[in-house]
Order: structure tokens, then C-alpha cells, then sequence
């Protein structure tokens, strides 16, 4: 396994690169590598539960935190033995209704204002913090702890079924306002709770509120109901000196000053899809840090020296500066092939000589 220096963790180097002030190096950015492909690179099984490998994992690959999930869902599909699908199966079962294969994915929940009663809010508002605590001691220094917060849209959408959600929000946005309420109030909830540990420096909210062509629903009605939240989550952050950070699919082009403006610090991962970083960074690179871009198709069937390629070339044209933290384009999924995963990092960690 390569093992590249510098490795040292030093979340000094995100909060520098994020002010756009000198840095030793540009910092590696995710918010989430597949269990499988830590494994790979320890030589050994990575779980969700074990935070000593983890650590392990984050460390040794070359970044400066560990990203922990705080909220209802873990980034990334939700399965039928996820947290939230279980406690809609019991639910409908003490509902006498039919909950065996429930998937927020495909059978949405909230269909009138009986189901929003029937949820249990309550229970889903009891969210585990003690990964958080228990991660402090293994921690080496320099390195923290990034919050995985959010999906107050993607939630509030699957828990209706997206097309009765779009349809709330003009036909009972009452019924819409409510359910985005109250996830939301569960996310600020736990979002206080962790903001009091020193060990945690910043929150990254993962949601995507767009698709290739653009948002999943009008800009008005994402400004009057999803916005706002993240607003609150930006000022709550930045009073207690943690930083904001904001991942979104899709082409985020019509609210971009949005995000600016609600006080996201720094923007992921800016899909190689849908959007130009070379233009983003051109137009609001002197107002928001711009993390990833490395298109994960790339990381599947490309080969080692065109990854390599790629990320130099993102490095050459965006870190002069500071404002860019290098990454994917998503995330890193089990199918990425883990030599092109390394090739990204050698990117960052190895430079090539002058005239390599």
C-alpha cells in the first residue's frame, strides 16, 4: 500500500486552504469512501462501527479528519436495514400495516397529515452521538472530526415520495412545511450537541438539491423552504468558529449566490457532470472554496495515468491561490478501482518532479 508523505494530519491545512492562505499542500477532500475500498487499502475489514480503523484509514490516506454521519441517514443509498427504514417498518406494523420490505427509496411514507401524526418523530430525533465521543482519544493530533449533517431536502422528499412532495409544495405546502420542519429541527437539534466538542471543525451538509440540468425544484421554492434551514446551520457553525461546508449533485449554476450568501464556506464537489470548475472558480472562486471535481467514472474505468492526469491538471489550474481541496466528484464507491483511488491521492501527496 503506498504510504506517500506528507501524511501528517492537520486540519490547519483545510481551514487555510478554505481563507485561501499558504498552505504546505493542497489538502484531500471526501465526505465519504466506500468501506470496501478502506479495507482494500488497509489489507484488513473496515466497518461502520469500528472507529479505530477508520481513524486508521483517514490518517494513512492523507487526510486531515474523519468525516462521522450526524443525522437520520448515512450518505449514499438507503437500504432496507437502514436506521430511518427500520423505524418506518415497525411503525407500520404497530399500524397494522404492511412493513417487511419498507424502503424510503421506493414507497414513500407521508402521504397526508394522518402519516405525519403517525411518524415518530420523536425516536428518529434520537440520533447516537456517542461515535463522537468515542472517537476523541483515537484521534492523532492536528486531526478532527468533520460533522456529516443534513438531507433536510432529500428526507423531507423521500419520506412524502418526491413527485407528492413537489406537488405539496404548491398544492398543501402547509403539510410540505411541516415535514421540512420538523427534520430539519432534528438536524439543529444534534447539530448543538456536537458543535460543543472541540474535537469537531466543521459541519458538511449533504444534500442534493439538483440534477444535471438544474434544481430538482424551482430556486423559489428551495429559497423559501430548504434554504433558510441551511442558513441557520451556517450561523450556528460560524458562532462557535466551525466552518460550513455544503455537497450537492447537479447544476448548482442558479444558486450559486445563494450559497454564498447563506454563508456555505466552501462547496462540494462541484459534479464534472453538470458543471464547469474552471467557470465556477473564475466567477465566485474569491467568495467559496471548491472542493473535488475527479469524475468517480474515472476512478472506475480510466486507467492509473489518466486519473493521474486529471488531478494534476484540477491542481495546476485551480490551487494557485488556495480555494481547492482535491477529490471526486461524488464520492469514492466500491466500484472505484483502488489503484486510480491512489493515483488521486499520489496526485496531491507525490508530485511529479518539474518536467515529469
Amino acid at each position: 500500500m503506498p504510504n506517500a508523505q506528507p501524511c501528517r494530519p492537520d486540519f490547519e491545512r483545510v481551514r487555510r486552504t478554505v481563507r485561501r492562505e499558504p498552505t504546505d499542500r493542497v489538502p484531500l477532500i471526501e465526505a465519504l469512501v466506500d468501506f470496501s475500498i478502506q479495507s482494500q487499502f488497509l489489507g484488513r475489514p473496515v466497518t461502520c462501527d469500528d472507529l479505530p480503523a477508520q481513524v486508521e484509514f483517514w490518517s494513512q490516506a492523507g487526510y486531515d479528519y474523519v468525516p462521522l454521519v450526524l443525522g437520520m441517514m448515512r450518505p449514499g443509498r438507503v437500504t432496507e436495514d437502514s436506521a430511518i427504514s427500520r423505524l418506518l417498518q415497525r411503525t407500520l406494523a404497530a399500524d397494522g400495516s404492511e412493513g417487511r420490505s419498507w424502503n424510503l427509496e421506493h414507497t414513500p411514507f407521508i402521504l397526508d397529515r394522518r402519516r405525519f401524526e403517525l411518524f415518530p418523530w420523536d425516536l428518529a430525533g434520537q440520533i447516537d452521538l456517542s461515535p463522537f465521543h468515542a472517537i476523541q482519544p483515537l484521534l492523532p493530533p492536528g486531526m478532527k472530526v468533520v460533522a456529516l449533517s443534513g438531507k433536510i431536502f432529500t428526507l423531507s422528499w423521500m419520506l412524502m415520495g418526491f413527485e407528492h412532495f413537489a406537488e405539496s409544495l404548491l398544492a398543501d405546502p402547509e403539510l410540505a412545511a411541516d415535514v421540512i420542519r420538523q427534520v430539519a429541527g432534528i438536524q439543529l437539534q444534534a447539530l448543538d450537541a456536537v458543535l460543543a466538542l472541540p474535537q469537531v471543525a466543521a459541519v458538511w451538509a449533504v444534500d442534493d438539491l439538483a440534477y444535471t440540468q438544474g434544481p430538482m425544484v424551482s430556486p423559489g421554492l428551495l429559497r423559501a423552504h430548504i434554504l433558510p434551514w441551511y442558513r441557520q446551520i451556517a450561523a450556528r457553525c460560524h458562532a462557535c468558529g466551525r466552518m460550513f461546508f455544503f455537497h450537492s449533485d447537479g447544476d448548482l449554476t442558479t444558486l450559486m449566490e445563494d450559497l454564498i450568501d447563506l454563508g456555505v464556506d466552501a462547496l462540494h464537489p462541484i459534479d464534472p457532470t453538470a458543471m464547469d470548475i474552471r467557470e465556477v472558480k473564475r466567477r465566485w472562486g474569491d467568495r467559496l472554496c471548491l472542493f473535488g471535481n475527479v469524475d468517480t467514472e474515472l476512478l472506475r474505468s480510466g486507467s492509473v495515468a489518466e486519473v493521474g492526469a486529471r488531478a494534476r491538471e484540477l491542481l495546476q489550474q485551480l490551487a494557485p491561490g488556495g480555494g481547492y481541496g482535491l477529490g471526486s466528484g461524488n464520492s469514492v464507491p466500491s466500484w472505484a478501482r483502488l489503484e486510480n483511488y491512489h493515483a488521486m491521492r499520489q496526485a496531491v501527496l507525490e508530485p511529479a518532479a518539474p518536467g515529469a
